[in-house]
């Protein structure tokens, strides 16, 4: 029995080993490739910088108007994440804790959205539909755009808001409480590592969006977001290609993705021991 118990522990440790080499190697090679010579990567001779390249990082910031774009990024990240949380939390709200005509079909509509990938399918649509509203040279297009695409973190928050009493509710409007104050200010901040879950989801996706800024800011270069930004890092003013310099963009991207999920570690601990508790 003590054989097997180390048998299944050793091949556990193994395959979690391998899937662990598997995912950081690229990150590794990333930033090792932020501090090479665009020759150095060309012929890729070496895995180590031979002469490690610093001045990348200040060639690409300038190169990529990191400051502009960085700005970009957060204006439709922090958007995004605030028009999701709202729409999805009450939606949640209103799917657990009342019947409504229809209930099950939106809910599936959600779902539908959630696994079956249109993709670019829909791009074209949503286009037209922002230059009928107006806000097509506009980062606005695309924050409602990615706000509409919530489904998963509706299904998210409707996980946590089944955990919640009704009894609360129940209280609350015996106290004369209306249905709105009741979700502002009881039922949402019971919602907090859900909310915490769902924003950084929700950061991650905006933060990485690369189609969308790309269409809708094609009249208005100064309305790109970063990862527009970086993929004109690939070609220099002679068009030569810049790897290193697109190396060390993707590093310095990288950094806000990672603070956020230092901030919302402890919603992952929370979540996690939730749904074993369930």
């Amino acid at each position: 029995m003590r054989v097997q118990n180390l048998l299944g522990k050793t091949v556990l440790w193994t395959f979690l080993l391998i899937i662990a080499f598997i995912t950081l190697i690229p990150v590794v090679i990333t930033i090792l490739g932020s501090f090479k010579t665009n020759a150095e990567l060309t012929t890729g001779a070496t895995f180590l910088p031979g002469n490690w390249q610093f001045a990348n990082y200040g060639e690409a910031w300038e190169q990529a108007n990191f400051s502009r774009y960085t700005l970009n990024s957060l204006i439709v990240a922090v958007a995004s994440v605030i028009g999701t949380l709202l729409v999805s939390s009450m939606a949640a709200y209103v799917v657990d804790r009342m019947d409504f005509f229809g209930k099950k079909i939106y809910v599936g509509l959600q779902a539908f959205t959630m696994f079956v990938a249109v993709g670019a399918v829909v791009l074209r649509p949503q286009f037209d539909l922002m230059v009928k509203l107006n806000l097509h040279s506009s980062l606005w297009g695309v924050i409602l755009i990615l706000i509409s695409a919530h489904a998963s973190i509706f299904f998210i928050l409707l996980s946590f808001m089944k955990g919640i009493p009704r009894e609360l509710d129940e209280a609350a409007l015996i106290d004369g409480s209306s249905l709105n104050r009741t979700f502002w200010r009881i039922v949402l901040p019971l919602l907090g590592p859900g909310l915490g879950v769902g924003a950084l989801f929700t950061f991650r996706g905006a933060w990485n969006e690369y189609l969308l800024p790309l269409v809708f800011t094609m009249t208005k270069p100064e309305l790109q977001t970063l990862t527009v930004g970086l993929a004109n890092l690939k070609y220099g003013i002679s068009a030569a290609s810049q790897t290193h310099y697109m190396m060390a963009g993707a590093c310095l991207s990288i950094l806000p993705i990672l603070i956020a999920y230092i901030f919302a570690n402890k919603s992952f601990m929370q979540m996690t021991a939730g749904s074993l508790k369930g």
